[in-house]
């Protein structure tokens, strides 16, 4: 097994200007989880298959472990992929489409027996290794994809959206089991999703990729908690973060006729780019409603019987209102058309500078 390294890996694509991956650094460790996220089209599923060699790089350098493997073809790479589709052969047998391609790289009938048989204990799929794909459901054609990555031991796993195909509650069921099994297998994994949840709930550590540019990585804690600018910090976590528009004061950020506490190092630090507004941040769970605080608008309320959602607005620096999310206790929420005061946790907010849409707290 190996860590796969992206050192200023581009990709441009015949016809364009504009890079689909831009210069990605990108370090994955020997056996670590690694989650690719952003929204469509940013260039997460072209990273993974320049890593594996199914896209042609037009700068920079990928390797997996010490080796450069930025010119080699895909079967001298030693990496399995398991595709959105599944991929898999409609007249061969469960067995035989996992043991396929050590059939082709000319492994013995008992080691390719032996390699399945194990996949299949891993995977809870040995009552179906005769069956044919059309005779399973949609989670256990994914489990034989997974299967069939598994019994080749690559260094590498490469995984594109493979749960995308599938319904809500089998989702959540096969994430789990994908993640579990990374974990018992140890083998360097790359995962291509657009959907943070999974992202949030996989990763030992998530990529975020904008317009193909690498906005920020680290623990899903980390960008939860810490996000470096305005884009992951409204891209991760559901519902969003609240982001608004507040002019500076000495006290801090002035919101309609009520002000949010700032620490006075992020104030000077505001100060320093010569903005006259910033972009705060708060979670929906970081606002408690009191006597006092920055007015907002109820317009709905959504009871999820222990908590609830208030959606409403704010009064912005330049006198717009903003959407806001709220989360509060579900047995005494807000009525529609009230008014409530609001105040962020001491220590969770989040600053932006408005003109880069960096973190300055």
């Amino acid at each position: 097994m190996a860590g796969v390294t992206y050192d200023k890996a581009t990709r441009i694509y015949p016809g364009t200007e504009k890079p689909a991956v831009d210069a990605l650094d990108l370090e994955i460790g020997d056996g670590e989880f690694l989650v690719v996220v952003g929204p469509s089209g940013c260039g997460k599923s072209t990273a993974l298959r320049m890593l594996a060699g199914l896209e042609d790089i037009d700068g920079g350098a990928i390797r997996i472990g010490a080796r450069d493997v930025t010119h080699l073809p895909p079967k001298e790479r030693d990496i399995a992929m398991v595709f959105q589709n599944y991929a898999l052969y409609p007249h061969m047998t469960v067995a035989d489409n996992m043991g396929f391609a050590l059939k082709i790289a000319g492994m013995s009938k008992d080691d390719i027996k032996e390699r399945v048989a194990e996949a299949a204990r891993l995977l809870d799929l040995e009552p179906y290794l005769e069956r044919k794909p059309k005779a399973l459901s949609g989670g256990q054609r994914q489990r034989v994809a997974m299967g069939r990555a598994i019994v080749r031991k690559p260094q590498v796993f490469l995984m594109d959206e493979p749960l995308s195909n599938l319904d809500a509650k089998l989702r959540v069921q096969t994430r789990t089991q994908i993640a579990s099994l990374q974990t018992r297998l140890g083998i360097t994994t790359v995962y291509v999703t657009h959907d943070q949840i999974e992202a949030m709930t996989m990763g030992d550590r998530v990529a975020v990729l904008k317009d193909g540019l690498l906005m920020q990585v680290g623990t899903p804690r980390r960008l939860y908690d810490h996000p470096d600018n305005v884009f992951v910090a409204g891209f991760i976590g559901s519902p969003a973060m609240n982001l608004v528009e507040a002019k500076l004061s000495e006290q801090g950020a002035a919101l309609g006729n009520g002000v949010m506490p700032i620490e006075r190092e992020i104030l000077d630090a505001a100060a320093r780019t010569g903005d006259k507004t910033v972009t705060l941040g708060f979670r929906p769970e970081d606002l408690r409603i009191g006597e006092d605080g920055v007015p907002v608008e109820v317009g709905l309320v959504e009871e999820l019987g222990a908590d609830a959602y208030v959606y409403g607005l704010v009064a912005q620096a330049d006198g717009s209102k903003k959407d806001v999310v709220v989360r509060t206790d579900g047995r005494r929420p807000p009525t529609r058309g009230e008014t409530i005061n609001v105040t962020i946790v001491p220590g969770h907010s989040h600053v932006f500078s408005t003109s880069t849409g960096q973190r300055l707290g």
